[in-house]
């Protein structure tokens, strides 16, 4: 299974696939609990302080052991890269996939690394996802975007179309069609999926939104659930006994957005 097949597959078909960030194991398992159980494919997150906390050849690893234990299509993507150096580390680690997040950079010098980054992706197989429009910056605009993805081929693009990381926001799906219009059949992303609401997600997707990640939702519902069985008279002190239950509510969270996504039953 191939991570490319399920985007060609989503575009086709019109769902996206849910990104969906690990910073522990027990993250990672809910993830994976909730592919497994809604037979849906997946990607592992991890930014580089993320990786950088996990270690990127253990997060590797960790993929690779419940891709093969599981069956399941799982594929790790490093998001918001942001140096060349540090996306070679991640290529050389065996990472599936890597986000550049050039988009502080003047676009010309953007497109110049991105392009530099896609040569040695490519030469390996691995998919490169580039980024034009700071999330909770100024909105990207769609002759930019169409002029990054024509001279960096990249395999998918994530835009800003009014999303932030970690806040409730509205999508400008004005801006949105532009963009779609101007790229083309290149799969859109839509990072701070945490904070759109139901309805402006599948009207997204309509739009030509492929991949959505997510965060803060689960560190949210991770913390909240550890914090709440901490708090309780039990005096519990053994992890393995009480992390269960901190699963479940991330596992929930991760299922919800599955649905919403329409990735379900789709391997």
């Amino acid at each position: 299974m191939k991570i490319r097949n399920f985007f060609k597959k989503a575009q086709k078909q019109g769902w996206a696939i849910g990104q969906f960030n690990i910073s522990n194991l027990e993250i990672l398992r809910a993830i994976i609990q909730a592919a497994k159980e809604l037979k849906s494919p997946v990607i592992i997150g991890t930014s580089e302080g993320e990786s950088k906390f996990l270690g990127l050849r253990q997060a590797v690893a960790l993929i690779k052991v419940f891709r093969q234990e599981t069956g399941l299509a799982v594929f790790l993507n490093l998001d918001h890269g942001k140096s060349f150096d540090y996306i070679k580390k991640a290529v050389l680690a065996g990472y599936d996939s890597v986000h550049f997040d050039g988009s502080a950079l003047p676009l010309k010098r953007n497109i110049k690394i991105t392009k530099k980054i896609v040569k040695i992706c490519h030469q390996k197989g691995i998919l490169v996802e580039g980024e034009v429009g700071m999330i909770g910056g100024e909105l990207t605009e769609s002759a930019e975007a169409e002029k990054f993805a024509q001279e960096t081929k990249v395999d998918r693009l994530a835009i800003n179309v009014g999303t932030v990381h970690g806040k409730k926001a509205l999508i400008d799906f004005k801006r949105l069609k532009e963009i779609k219009k101007k790229v083309g059949k290149i799969p859109l992303v839509l990072h701070g999926g945490s904070g759109v609401s139901k309805k402006d997600i599948k009207k997204a997707i309509k739009l030509g939104i492929v991949k959505i990640n997510i965060n803060t939702a689960l560190r949210i519902a991770y913390t909240n659930s550890l914090k709440k069985i901490l708090e309780e008279k039990s005096k519990e002190i053994t992890p393995y006994k009480y992390l269960p239950k901190v699963i479940e509510a991330v596992q929930k969270v991760v299922e919800e957005k599955i649905k919403l996504f329409g990735s379900m039953n789709k391997i």
